[in-house]
């Protein structure tokens, strides 16, 4: 039947106008995208097949002619020589028919640029797309971590109520949730059952709020996956203050215990700040209260959390 020339199923799509309106213009530019896209489908499809375009027209018995045509976006698109083509290859015909969809063409170009990138910047350009991810997963949380005696619960609750969000102390959210304190929850269940309720509070209030302030103790950082969920999921900022003031701050809450039956309380607390200090140094930011009034703690800690803009 050569080229369906007098068949009726030959409908054909026209792309010439006699007037050049705006509409005429959007009909050709869509006729004109079918086209690459018919074209590349073909294209692709016998490439991945390894058909060349002589026995691609014999399968099909459809011209070489009007396969070079197809395949370079050229003439008029045939429904019924389409059809032939699309059995040679084994593909459905809205396969070839479906329109191309401009987010997946860009999705096809980024990765074509991707992959022809060097090494070094694809590393750079991952290591944007993840901090772009992160952020958006941050939201609007902010967790202060550091020693006891930083002043995460004091400077944490005022912070919080100057800016208009909730304050929550992690250890309040694991109390509540196990039905009792701390130390009971580490005599029943030891160090592992403690970081895994750990864990699972900090899911819940990452869940739970879109905007807090929270302070978590200062052993959070000690179990890497526990540390990788809190980076994950709030903005930290890590609340310094020198082992003396440290020390001071605690026992001037009434809290005598870093230094009862302890002379070498103290060195403890260093040796403790040494072994903590690369995991608190994670940390989106820093800010460091020794010789400061909780005063001026506190302003430097709004002024910090404005200017990175962990609260938008």
């Amino acid at each position: 039947m050569g080229e369906f020339g007098h068949d009726m199923t030959n409908v054909t799509f026209l792309t010439t106008a006699k007037t050049d309106t705006h509409k005429e213009k959007e009909v050709r530019l869509a006729l004109s995208h079918l086209q690459e896209h018919i074209a590349q489908s073909v294209r692709d499809a016998r490439s991945k097949m390894n058909m060349s375009r002589r026995v691609l027209a014999q399968t099909s018995d459809v011209s070489q002619r009007y396969l070079a045509q197809l395949e370079s976006a050229n003439g008029n698109i045939s429904i019924a020589l389409l059809l032939r083509v699309a059995m040679a290859l084994n593909l459905p015909l809205d396969g070839l028919l479906k329109a191309p969809n401009p987010k997946v063409d860009d999705m096809t170009k980024l990765w074509t640029l991707y992959q022809r990138a060097d090494p070094q910047l694809r590393s750079a350009i991952m290591e944007q797309l993840e901090s772009k991810q992160i952020s958006d997963e941050r939201a609007n949380r902010i967790c202060l971590v550091g020693l006891r005696g930083a002043g995460k619960s004091t400077i944490g609750a005022l912070a919080a109520d100057r800016i208009g969000v909730p304050f929550l102390e992690l250890n309040k959210q694991i109390e509540y949730m196990a039905g009792m304190p701390v130390g009971e929850i580490i005599g029943l269940y030891g160090q592992a059952g403690y970081r895994k309720l750990e864990q699972d509070a900090l899911l819940q209030v990452s869940k739970s709020y879109d905007k807090i302030l929270m302070a978590a103790a200062g052993g959070v950082v000690e179990d890497t996956e526990t540390h990788n969920m809190l980076m994950s999921r709030f903005h930290t900022i890590w609340l310094r203050a020198s082992p003396d003031e440290h020390m001071a701050r605690v026992r001037d809450q009434g809290d005598e215990r870093p230094m009862a039956g302890h002379p070498a309380a103290m060195e403890q607390l260093k040796r403790l700040l040494a072994d903590r200090e690369s995991a608190y140094s994670r940390a989106d930011a820093q800010l460091f209260t020794s010789g400061l009034t909780l005063n001026q703690s506190l302003e430097q800690l709004i002024a910090l959390i404005k200017a990175k803009k962990y609260l938008s």
